[in-house]
């Protein structure tokens, strides 16, 4: 798949790890895009040439992430290019997540009125509550699950009964065929597994429970052998729950196949990304003010508040106003400020990033249109003398990472494209109460070599009303 038009009636979408490379136009979030009006639709154009794997897509304004409206997306290896595993006899996609009685409005207005969710009510899988989903298979064949945690506030662990899960890539990148018995996937992000039916022919229960939850909630799908019984035989199997040492070993051995080719021809491991020196450091922590009497959450002591135009078009037209470069610190610092907040970074430099909790609960973070490389991650502190523990020959490669309970994660980026970035947490309450910013990678040269020009379907809104008739651009070519 190389160019791509995707449709859209929500208010704006997201493709989480559709890396839209010189395009952030198209990034549908509401620091790029303006809302899609009620009974319109709009067009998003994009190039997925330089990627592989599985992701998904999704509503990203007014939590409406919570009502659905996400969808799985898959980018095949180009025919000439070999995948390192034979071609599964079939391929599954699954969108699990938490999953709230209550309508995205009334949650949203709890947000509003400062104060926390309450705990979700249960699991589903496509949709689906426990059973109402059926995968059909044949003994002795193997098949592909791609898996995405589409959740909203939890992350979750996943397993079959009775079978083995031989993980094969995440978010992009062909991993080491390490097998598993169940498999933590944390709030954003997605993984692909192969499994082999060589059990006898019956039904099995397929497993989605929560982790990190004093109370775990459970739900289940039927994997159904043809040819046998469609009841499924023996108890559900229990899974990991608060164990914070097991899943954090368990991401410390997901690591790069080296000797796989991505996307392109070359080896995944013939950038040698622990062997570049990066040129800054920059350490996020997240925290959970109250401001004014209501709760909020800010990234080093700044709590995000959207604009009245796009950052993005704000940035093209040099609108004054909107927002400043800069408001937002490299390191965590104290107090609590409500700001539109955008770092400033410059195009092709190779960071590192390093995300510090504090908090006793586990965290997740995106980074938009950018992939990096998930050197290390520890309890306690980081310090420089942290960098001593880090890998830097096969760390895997992705766009969402946790940060456990009162520990840090190190990633090294290389800012390979211009634009304007939204970085993220993936638990969206907050996300919504305020914990991601906007990372404005520039460079000098005004030339499509390193960004495309505006659509000349963009919508115009905020300060930014007025402006069309300045544009000069197309659609990709």
């Amino acid at each position: 798949m190389y160019l791509t038009e995707i449709s859209f009636l929500w208010v704006s979408s997201n493709r989480n790890g559709v890396q839209q490379r010189r395009n952030s136009w198209q990034d549908g979030v509401y620091g790029t895009n303006c809302p899609i009006p009620p009974g319109q639709n709009y067009t998003y154009v994009l190039q997925v040439k330089d990627q592989i794997g599985s992701y998904y897509y999704f509503p990203s304004l007014a939590f409406h992430k919570a009502a659905g409206g996400y969808g799985g997306i898959r980018i095949d290896s180009r025919p000439l290019i070999p995948v390192p595993y034979p071609p599964p006899t079939g391929d599954f996609i699954i969108l699990a997540g938490d999953w709230y009685k209550m309508n995205h409005t009334d949650l949203r207005a709890i947000l509003d009125n400062g104060q926390n969710l309450p705990f979700p009510d249960g699991i589903v899988m496509n949709g689906h509550g426990s059973n109402g989903l059926t995968f059909s298979v044949e003994q002795g064949k193997t098949y592909r699950f791609r898996i995405s945690n589409v959740g909203v506030a939890t992350s979750i662990n996943f397993r079959i009964q009775g079978h083995k899960l031989i993980l094969v890539e995440t978010e992009g990148d062909h991993t080491l065929q390490n097998t598993y018995t169940s498999l933590d996937v944390h709030l954003g992000q997605s993984y692909t597994i192969l499994v082999t039916m060589d059990q006898p022919p019956q039904a099995y229960s397929a497993v989605v429970s929560t982790r990190f939850t004093s109370q775990v909630l459970t739900t289940t799908a039927i994997l159904h052998y043809s040819d046998s019984t469609a009841i499924v035989l023996g108890a559900i199997p229990g899974g990991p729950t608060t164990q914070i040492d097991w899943s954090l070993n368990q991401a410390r051995s997901v690591r790069q196949n080296l000797t796989a080719s991505g996307p392109r021809p070359n080896p995944q491991g013939s950038y040698h990304y622990g062997m570049i020196n990066t040129t800054r450091t920059i350490r996020l922590a997240n925290s959970a003010p109250m401001i004014s009497g209501k709760q909020r959450y800010a990234v080093n002591g700044v709590s995000f508040i959207p604009a009245d135009t796009p950052l993005k078009l704000a940035d093209y037209y040099k609108i004054s106003g909107v927002f400043t470069l800069g408001s937002i610190p490299d390191s965590p610092s104290g107090g609590a400020n409500l700001l539109t907040s955008v770092m400033a970074a410059d195009y092709r430099a190779y960071v590192e990033v390093v995300f510090e909790n504090s908090e006793d609960t586990v965290q997740s973070w995106h980074i938009n249109g950018h992939v990096f490389f998930v050197v290390g991650m520890d309890g306690g502190q980081w310090s420089p003398g942290s960098r001593s523990t880090y890998n830097l020959r096969d760390a895997i490669s992705r766009c969402s990472v946790q940060v456990y309970p009162n520990s840090w994660t190190a990633v090294y980026m290389p800012l390979d494209n211009v634009g304007m970035w939204n970085v993220r947490s993936e638990n969206w309450a907050r996300q919504y109460l305020g914990q991601q910013f906007y990372l404005r990678v520039y460079s000098p040269a005004d030339s499509w070599r390193d960004e495309y020009p505006i659509p000349s379907n963009a919508l115009l809104c905020g300060k930014a009303v007025g402006h069309k008739s300045s544009i000069k651009s197309q659609m990709l070519p």
